[in-house]
């Protein structure tokens, strides 16, 4: 078991950095590193091989910390529980999380089944987006200019360490999206063949991109005007539209799920 360094001032430099990883959305840009905080996020790291660079525990959780967190980060530390509470963003802190660096962005990646997000603001959205992309297999995920910071502590939650098995690129414009040099589908409430017809038909390529748009306005018209097929959702029920997670996981579902035995 790693020996920890125990600190217990607020003014403490690390703890102040700390606390902004914690809160801030687009802190990670930064310090070029994340915080996990709570066993399943810190589970998902792990699982998919993540070494984590450092273990912040409260005071009290530590003597009951599993070995298998105590020597999982290259240094631990502990703090004070009150200490603790101040840093987490968590409504129930944890008393346990980890920070992980981050690798630098890396390149869009062709020929590989992916997720453009156009603008979308809500990290909750995003965070079910990648959640479904990951399970449905579309491992790259492209975040145009103007879409919610996609390491950001809320999107890390909301994500549930779906993060850890995706390559993500974001802050990208329009004209990167040739790379990828795949089928390019976009969803419409008003335009294209219906996706379960599209389905049945054979008619639904794989590894595709799929292009979700802000959860108001809809996909740009500069995005529709580039892709290869336009779809629609029926709903039998006469909703006007879907929430943008929900309509993303009934795609990706679909061309995952198209070409299945």
């Amino acid at each position: 078991m790693n020996t920890p360094l125990w600190i217990s001032s607020r003014d403490n430099a690390f703890v102040k950095e700390l606390k902004k990883l914690a809160h801030g959305s687009t802190e990670y840009r930064k310090q070029h590193r994340v915080w996990a905080e709570g066993d399943h996020l810190v589970r998902a790291a792990m699982a998919r091989g993540q070494q984590a660079a450092m273990g912040v525990f409260s005071e009290s959780f530590w003597p009951l910390a599993p070995m298998e967190y105590a020597q999982a980060a290259i240094k631990n530390i502990v703090i004070s529980d009150a200490l603790y509470d101040s840093v987490s963003a968590l409504e129930s802190p944890s008393r346990m999380g980890f920070v992980f660096d981050l690798a630098q962005m890396p390149a869009i990646q062709s020929g590989v089944a992916t997720v453009v997000l156009d603008r979308l603001q809500d990290a909750g959205n995003v965070g079910a987006i990648l959640r479904s992309a990951s399970a449905f297999g579309f491992k790259q995920i492209i975040a145009l200019k103007g879409s919610a910071a996609l390491w950001s502590p809320k999107v890390l939650r909301a994500g549930m360490g779906a993060h850890w098995g995706l390559q993500l690129v974001e802050g990208v414009d329009l004209s990167c999206l040739s790379q990828l040099q795949i089928p390019l589908l976009v969803t419409s409430s008003h335009r294209g063949h219906y996706l379960h017809q599209t389905l049945a038909r054979g008619e639904l390529p794989m590894p595709c991109a799929w292009a979700m748009g802000h959860e108001g306005q809809g996909v740009c018209a500069e995005l529709e005007a580039l892709a290869s097929q336009h779809v629609r959702i029926a709903q039998p029920g006469g909703e006007e539209s879907l929430n943008v997670a929900t309509a993303a996981a009934i795609c990706l579902h679909a061309s995952a799920t198209a070409h299945l035995a």
